[in-house]
Order: structure tokens, then C-alpha cells, then sequence
């Protein structure tokens, strides 16, 4: 093969990685997981919402009873949008002329038809489950896997659990491949201010290791002996990390970020933070701070960011998605990757795109790609709470 023709092919793999609508090969490969598409709270029962994820609008409802459905964003008859209407018990009735569609998608009821059974029609449907404060859905062929790939046992405990959504303007893969990137963490996290997390987790520049696990990939980034950060990357596209709470000294945060595509230039970001509850009290006053920043996103803030460098002062959660934001939204809507040069710094996102790349050969072949299962056993995933001397 010529270098012309490798470079192409290269540049057609790499391509092939940021885009995810249906029939696309990364698209279909994410919709064969449970993906975060709403936070739970947002959807009070008896309403509808509309949502956009891996470039489909859909219809996101809440029947009376609590049961969260998702269906397809338009009717079929004259095709207006399906959030305008009612929700009938389960399912939900179009605004226009009163068609009737269950959770499945299924329409049940067309009033002026006088249809004398179930009509044969059928729009999108797809299952959910509610976990952590999320609505997962799944998008793919067949019935879902598991819910059990999500699931961490730091999520499920009965201390300060706290969600969040914001929207990045730029394609998925920026943000999935920046949690494999550890060595951000001593540039990007000192950007404007230098917030807890550089100062607990330092500038010293790390070594990296990255391995293959049941579930995804496991990053260490060692800086010194006992300053060794490791990362539990869940497989496609979720990262579990611990990063410094919001007290000086205090308790870390379990946080589980999910990047997720709704269409090629525009993200969902979806954690989960969690720590083990310090009492009544103390929790308390947690919430209350975090509601005060619950809705901090830094797209709002995209031109002090940008061309003012201004950055929060909270330096716990809005601080170090603004670095972050930064760093990745200025890679542009699609990062150009056909001409970044790589170095040995970046090991962890040439393993990732690997893994990516062998599991579409796999699908595009008809084989059976990896069951991704759970891991047997919690990961440690060492904290720092002060930085020595050894570590300025």
C-alpha cells in the first residue's frame, strides 16, 4: 500500500471514531450500552421533555405513576413533535390529532380511525433505567445487556450524592480521551487558579501505565511513591476518579463522569459525585453549597473563559470543569486528528483508540466483539490529601 493510500485509511479510521449517528460504526458500537440521557429529577411525573442523543430526537416522558419512557421525538401521522401532547397514564397522546403511543413506541389509539384493533404502527421505543439520579437508555438491537457495567458500589451508599449535566460544544471523543490523558492534570488544572485538585495531586509530571480489565482500561499515573493516581476507565465511555471534596482535609468525591454524544459537535457530560456522609449536619450544608453550583456550566461562561481568562473561584467542581473546558472545546468542534503529533505522553490515548479500533474491526467483520462485564473486585483509587515537600 502507498503512503498516500495508508494516509488516507488512517485518516478514515480516525474519522470514523468521532462520528456516532445510527448505521455509523462507532454510533451503532455505543448504542450497545446503557447510556445516561437525562438526570432523573428533571422529569417530574405527568411531563414531557425532548432529548437529542447520538444525533436522534427523541421523546423523554414520566407516566403519573413514575415509570420514565422514551420513545421516538415525532408522530407518525403529520409528524409534529410528540412533547407538546399528554401524558395518558404509560403512554402519551399527540397534541394534534390525538394518535396514542405506549413506551415501546407502539401507537395504541388513532381516535378519528375508528381503528377495530391495535394499529400497525410503531415508532422508536427504547428501555430505561433509573440509577445514581440518572435515566439510562438503551439505544442498540435486541434486548439490553445487564445494567451492571454503571454500577459502582461508591454510587450507591447513603452519603452526600449530588448529579450534574452540561453541554460542551465539541465532539465526544475530546472529552473520552482526555480522562486518558493524565498528564493533563499538571498543566491544565493550574490554569488561571490553581485549585485543590493540582495541589493535592501536584505538577510533578507522572509516569504512566495503562492496562486492558474485564470492564475498560486501568490508568496509573505514578508521581512519586506515595503520591499514585489510578483511574477506573469503564468501557465505551465512562470514567470513574476521585478527585479532593469541597473541605479542605475532608473526605474525597467519588466522581463518575459519562461522555456523551448528542450529535458529532456537541457533548453531554453526565456525573455522578459521591462521598461517604459526615452526618445530618454536615451533608446538609454540602447540598445547599452544591445547589449553589449545581447549575454552573462553562459554556455559559465560553467567552471570559476563552478570551478573557477568567475562571471560577469555587475551586472544586465549576474550577476544574472550566480548565477542562478550555483545554478540550479549544481543540475545535472536531479535533483535526490527522495532523496532532502524538508523543510518548500520550500512551493512554493510543491504547484507548486500539481498543476502539479492534472492537468496530470486530463488528464490521461479524464477530463477537468483547463482553465487557464487571470487575470481580473494587478498584483502590488512591488519594492525596496535601502535597509534600517531595511533591512541589
Amino acid at each position: 500500500m502507498r503512503i498516500e493510500e495508508r494516509q488516507q485509511r488512517r485518516g478514515e479510521r480516525l474519522s470514523e471514531l468521532a462520528r456516532t449517528a445510527a448505521g455509523t460504526p462507532m454510533g451503532d458500537l455505543l448504542r450497545r450500552f446503557w447510556q445516561p440521557v437525562a438526570i432523573a429529577k428533571h422529569l417530574a411525573p405527568g411531563t414531557a421533555k425532548p432529548i437529542r442523543v447520538f444525533s436522534e430526537d427523541l421523546t423523554l416522558y414520566r407516566s403519573a405513576s413514575g415509570n420514565p419512557h422514551l420513545v421516538g421525538a415525532r408522530c407518525a401521522h403529520r409528524l409534529t413533535v410528540l412533547h407538546t401532547g399528554w401524558v395518558d397514564g404509560e403512554e402519551i397522546r399527540c397534541m394534534y390529532h390525538g394518535w396514542t403511543y405506549d413506551g415501546t413506541g407502539q401507537c395504541t389509539l388513532r381516535p378519528a380511525e375508528r381503528d377495530a384493533a391495535r394499529p400497525n404502527i410503531k415508532i422508536a421505543g427504547y428501555p430505561l433505567r433509573e440509577y445514581g439520579g440518572l435515566i439510562f437508555a438503551y439505544l442498540g438491537p435486541g434486548d439490553p445487556p445487564p445494567f451492571d457495567l454503571p454500577r459502582k458500589p461508591a454510587f450507591e451508599g447513603n452519603g452526600f450524592h449530588v448529579v450534574r449535566r452540561q453541554v460542551w460544544p465539541c465532539n465526544w471523543l475530546q472529552l473520552v480521551e482526555n480522562s486518558l490523558d493524565a498528564l493533563h492534570v499538571s498543566f491544565v488544572h493550574a490554569r488561571g487558579i490553581e485549585g485543590r485538585f493540582v495541589t493535592n495531586v501536584s505538577q510533578v509530571l507522572p509516569e504512566l501505565e495503562y492496562f486492558e480489565t474485564d470492564a475498560g482500561i486501568r490508568q496509573v499515573a505514578t508521581r512519586a511513591a506515595d503520591n499514585v493516581r489510578v483511574s477506573d476507565w469503564t468501557f465505551p465511555n465512562n470514567n470513574h476518579i476521585v478527585v479532593p471534596g469541597p473541605q479542605t482535609g475532608g473526605p474525597w468525591v467519588d466522581a463518575g463522569i459519562w461522555n456523551v454524544p448528542i450529535d458529532d459537535t456537541h457533548t453531554q457530560r453526565m456525573n455522578i459525585y459521591a462521598m461517604p456522609s459526615q452526618g445530618r449536619e454536615i451533608d446538609d450544608a454540602l447540598m445547599a453549597e452544591w445547589e449553589d453550583h449545581e447549575n454552573y456550566t462553562p459554556a455559559d461562561h465560553h467567552d471570559e473563559l476563552f478570551y478573557e481568562h477568567k475562571y471560577p473561584a469555587d475551586e472544586h467542581s465549576d474550577l476544574t470543569n472550566a480548565q477542562d473546558y478550555v483545554a478540550q472545546v479549544g481543540q475545535g468542534a472536531i479535533v483535526d486528528r490527522e495532523n496532532e503529533i502524538l508523543g510518548r505522553s500520550d500512551a493512554g490515548i493510543a491504547f484507548l483508540r486500539k481498543i476502539y479500533f479492534r472492537e468496530l474491526e470486530l463488528l464490521r467483520e461479524g464477530k463477537p466483539a468483547k463482553t465487557w462485564r464487571p470487575l470481580a473486585e473494587s478498584v483502590a483509587l488512591p488519594t492525596q490529601h496535601a502535597a509534600g515537600p517531595e511533591h512541589q
